[in-house]
């Protein structure tokens, strides 16, 4: 099953986040929900549930209007986080949850959904192309201090 957040208090959704996105402290955390929460036709986010009604991962997707990579129109929606926990991983709840901003997306008149990951992340690619993603381009990004 699949709910829609709608509290910050949802089903594990921030324990979920703190597991993805560890160097963020719970309060900043807490402020981003409370951004995403804020915007529900900018931003979704998704929970799904197993069998026992137990969190078993989640995901969030944004509406882009600046130019996302490999994509030809605007907005775009974008998948901005998805993780599913490791004891629940290759039962389906990726797919579950990409499906719902899919939908979500569609609402909003989004033509195209978008992701990135890693390039060392293999497992992540894997899991995108599964679901029906298609690589586009590979980027390495620079900085020079001025």
């Amino acid at each position: 099953m699949i709910i829609v957040c709608n509290s910050v208090e949802d089903a594990g959704w921030l324990s979920m986040r703190q597991a993805l996105w560890p160097e963020g402290t719970q309060a900043e955390h807490i402020e981003e929900m409370m951004v995403l929460l804020a915007d529900s036709k900018r931003y979704g986010q998704f929970i799904a549930l197993d069998k026992h009604s137990e969190p078993a991962g989640f995901i969030e997707a944004a509406l882009r209007y600046d130019y996302v990579n490999g994509t030809e129109t605007s907005p775009v929606a974008f998948i901005e986080g998805i993780y599913v926990k490791p004891n629940c991983r290759s039962q389906g709840f990726a797919r579950q949850l990409v499906d719902a901003v899919v939908r979500w997306a569609r609402a909003q008149g989004c033509v195209e959904l978008a992701s990135d990951t890693q390039l060392e992340n293999v497992v992540s690619q894997d899991v995108h192309k599964a679901l029906g993603f298609v690589e586009t381009e590979r980027v390495v990004y620079f900085r020079k201090c001025l």
